[in-house]
């Protein structure tokens, strides 16, 4: 597996995760920047990283990327979306579960046009991610994840 491919099942840590966290957010914009201070604030609470680290940048970034994302394109109106945080050795793992599992993302970010306004998100997870990929639950969820890395671990 490439540094950035996208798989469709998640890939197993090698250690279970020191630390994790779950929660529900409103499909709206402020459910989703309320997900992303949260991955933000546990992220620096839980690797002593600060806030403007380019780890915490990333994390903050996938974050808000991954959530918008289950907001635009996979609610269904009165359908919360659920945040999860997991720390592994080396990696903060990133879980954006929602109720369209129709609506996977696309296996590779493609480049969109230059006049476009939309379609960058997957790319700049992609450029921030260790790894990213989605796995569908059952027929009525699907989960997007992103993992960045914490240390200096070499890939």
């Amino acid at each position: 597996m490439t540094h950035h491919q996208l798989t469709d099942e998640p890939p197993k840590p090698p250690l279970m995760p020191t630390r994790q966290l779950a929660l529900r957010f409103s499909s709206t914009r402020r459910g989703a920047r309320l997900a992303r201070q949260l991955a933000v604030q546990q992220f620096t609470e839980w690797t002593d990283l600060p806030y403007d680290s380019d780890p915490a940048r990333a994390a903050a970034l996938v974050t808000a990327e991954l959530a918008s994302n289950a907001i635009r394109h996979g609610s269904l109106p009165g359908r919360d979306f659920r945040l999860a945080l997991l720390l592994l050795p080396g990696l903060f793992r990133i879980e954006v579960t929602d109720t369209r599992p129709e609506r996977l993302p696309p296996p590779h970010a493609a480049p969109q046009p230059a006049d476009g306004t939309s379609g960058r998100g997957l790319l700049l997870v992609q450029a921030h991610a260790h790894r990213w990929g989605r796995t569908v639950h059952d027929a009525y969820t699907k989960t997007v994840w992103a993992e960045v890395r914490h240390d200096t671990t070499p890939t």
